[in-house]
């Protein structure tokens, strides 16, 4: 309670100042996952630090203060970023700079600076995302900066806050159309917010290689990964494989792509085959600053994605000539049921029965076993593939989330110590069985698996759906899928089993009081992102010109767009001057009440100065007019008390009604002939 009457009674410039601070702690707040650490601490502290000075009216610090902080900030971040330049780096500074000049904040020169200072800010927050909650808490920081420059502008007195609130509440609302025009048609030159990203952290949920450990950590992400919509039937569950990357080169720990896909050396060709009807589907993909693009298997025909230029590799992956740093919106065909690969052998196909030597020795002991076992032995190698997931079947072992550290027999260690693994682990582990056993193999990683939100339709995969499986050669069909985790686990890929993640406190509390209302509230949420995607976010210039088409341009172009625009803003410009004209002429109703009053009484002959108060307007009118004149007196003095008495005896809108009920004193033929009254005391 002290507080609050503390910071009641501060003066103006105290008070301003905090809630200048508090909006510019509300634009940094979402930097925070993007900045480094020291400097969110020194943002904040001097934001603190600058708060205490307005409260305690002390001094600000002198010049070499800022000077120092302000070296002290470039050279961290020089240290942290390697550079000045880019888009961390410069996020990073502009952060610090916006801090440090909040201790310079003495005039409202200082405070303009800072208001447009902190409106760029607000802008790089979606360098790093473009999500629906960002566009609202920037919303929300825009009223609040909009809020903080009308009350500087207001200089008399200690106006309310609220009052400068619903002001720049009141010019966010009007401008909102200039906005939408904008939005709509100016042309796009590259996709919204097309900031290259300046490090290589994916955020798709995959990766170049495959680590022991990687996808099991990526489980716990229960982001989204993509979004799907379906033109016609959708596939069952253990159809929908999402070829992601594909892995053949292993170094005993590391699964990495096979370099001889780049090389002349490799001859296997994809030789893709599909069977049956297409399935048809539009996939919204996340930003993963990757440069594969996530397609149901398998898909034969090139999806167009604007600003990319795709091609098929071998392997059956889509790669794009540049990362996925934008949402990306696409159509693709695809088929369940397809064959790839050569179908005898070929030069090349050694290359995915290589092993490192010196590892896993019981593993390909085995293999040798399998091999001289005479049930699979005699069917060649699709019984050997036979030998494998029959132990996998009944070996005991299991899917878990948590299979603890693996050491450098990776391979070893689940066949025979451990005996559970997350996905990651029961590819690898295959295919070494299966490269063991000179049967080419490889790893195959993406997604498995989707959910429909019944709110909006679209089929989610989400970062937790993250899949490794495998692909083994066999003469005469090609490379086959084979997922060894369904037979360890099974309900993994036929059903929507999934490993749960871990849920945040209001999630957790609100999924145990309710799990369907948790359900339905994140469904909801999810379809409005999504609609945000579609509907923002994926606005591209070939939408803008599908507007054009729809407003009836048979061939529009960019010269339309403008055209169009301008013509636009045209129209609000005159309307906006024809409403300033009208606003300006009702500004104050009681004055303009007044100024029709005083003008009909020099009609009839009485001229006063444009400044004559209403009581002594009616006194002059009882001077010459007389009795003639006593009902427009009482109405004056009325007028009068309406807007200084303390106890008003109408409102303004009686009085107005009766203004035109008055008996007003004749009007006069010739008012230039007669004397001006005196209106001095």
């Amino acid at each position: 309670m002290l507080m609050t009457n503390r910071l009641t009674h501060l003066p103006r410039d105290a008070r301003d100042t905090l809630f200048l601070l508090l909006v510019i702690a509300w634009v940094l707040l979402p930097q925070i996952q993007q900045i480094p650490l020291w400097c969110s601490l020194l943002a904040f502290g001097v934001l603190m630090w600058r708060g205490v000075l307005a409260v305690q009216s002390k001094p600000l610090p002198g010049f070499w203060w800022r000077v120092g902080l302000l070296a002290l900030a470039s050279v961290a971040t020089y240290l942290t970023h390697k550079t000045l330049l880019g888009r961390d780096a410069g996020v990073t500074l502009i952060v610090v700079l916006l801090a440090l000049k909040t201790l310079e904040l003495r005039a409202r020169r200082d405070a303009f600076v800072v208001f447009f200072l902190s409106f760029f800010t607000m802008l790089t927050n979606f360098f790093f995302s473009q999500s629906l909650l960002t566009a609202a808490m920037m919303l929300v920081a825009l009223l609040g900066l909009l809020t903080a420059l009308v009350n500087a502008h207001m200089p008399v007195g200690k106006p309310p806050l609220l009052e400068a609130a619903k002001t720049a509440g009141w010019m966010a609302l009007v401008g909102a159309p200039i906005m939408v025009v904008l939005f709509m048609l100016f042309p796009r030159l590259a996709p919204l917010w097309g900031i290259p990203s300046d490090g290589m952290t994916g955020r798709s949920g995959l990766s170049g290689s495959m680590q022991v450990g990687t996808i099991a950590q990526l489980v716990l992400d229960d982001s989204i990964a993509l979004r799907i919509k379906f033109e016609g039937p959708v596939p069952a569950q253990p159809d929908l494989y999402f070829r992601g990357p594909v892995l053949s080169t292993f170094d005993g720990r590391e699964w990495k792509p096979l370099q001889a896909l780049f090389s002349a050396r490799y001859q296997a060709p994809g030789n893709l085959q599909v069977q049956g009807e297409p399935i048809r589907y539009e996939v919204t993909m996340e930003p993963s600053n990757r440069p594969w693009l996530i397609t149901l298997e398998a898909a034969a025909n090139r999806p167009v994605v604007p600003n990319h230029d795709l091609v098929m590799t071998a392997d059956l992956q889509w790669l794009s000539n540049k990362p996925f740093t934008d949402l990306a919106r696409y159509k693709v065909e695809s088929h369940t049921q397809f064959r790839h690969g050569p179908l005898k052998a070929v030069p090349g196909l050694q290359d995915f029965t290589e092993l490192p030597p010196g590892f896993n020795p019981r593993t390909l002991q085995l293999a040798t076993d399998i091999q001289r076992d005479a049930r699979y032995a005699s069917k060649g190698a699709a019984g050997l593939l036979e030998g494998a997931l029959e132990r996998l079947h009944t070996g005991g072992y299991t899917y878990t989330l948590d299979p603890g550290v693996y050491g450098r027999e990776t391979a070893d260690e689940f066949w025979f110590d451990k005996k559970e693994g997350f996905c990651e682990h029961i590819a690898s582990a295959f295919v070494v069985l299966m490269r063991g056993m000179s049967v080419p193999a490889r790893v195959v990683t993406g997604y498995q698996g989707a959910q429909l939100n019944e709110v909006d339709g679209y089929w989610v995969v989400r970062n937790s759906d993250a899949h490794a499986w495998a692909e083994v050669w066999l003469e005469g069909r090609g490379w086959v899928r084979v997922d060894p985790t369904a037979s360890v686990s099974p309900s993994r890929i036929g059903s929507f089993q999934r490993l749960a993640a871990p849920q945040g406190v209001i999630a957790g509390a609100i999924g145990g009081l309710n799990p369907t209302l948790a359900a339905n509230l994140r469904a909801a949420w999810e379809a409005v992102n999504n609609r945000w995607n579609q509907w923002v976010l994926n606005y591209t210039q070939s939408k803008q010109l599908d507007l054009l088409k729809n407003m009836g341009f048979t061939s529009p172009s960019w010269e339309h767009l403008g055209y169009l625009m301008a013509g636009l803003l045209t129209a609000a410009g005159v309307v906006g001057a024809l409403w300033t004209l009208w606003e300006r002429a009702r500004h104050d109703p009681w004055l303009y009440l007044l100024l029709r009053a005083r003008k009909r009484l020099e009609k009839s002959g009485l001229a006063v100065p444009p400044t004559c108060p209403p009581r002594l307007l009616a006194q002059l009118a009882r001077a010459q007019f007389g009795d003639q004149a006593h009902s427009v007196s009482d109405w004056l003095l009325r007028l009068e008390a309406q807007r200084y008495g303390a106890h008003p005896a109408g409102s303004l809108a009686d009085l107005r009604r009766e203004f035109g009920a008055l008996r007003w004193p004749p009007v006069q033929a010739a008012t230039a002939q007669r004397p001006a009254v005196s209106v001095a005391s």
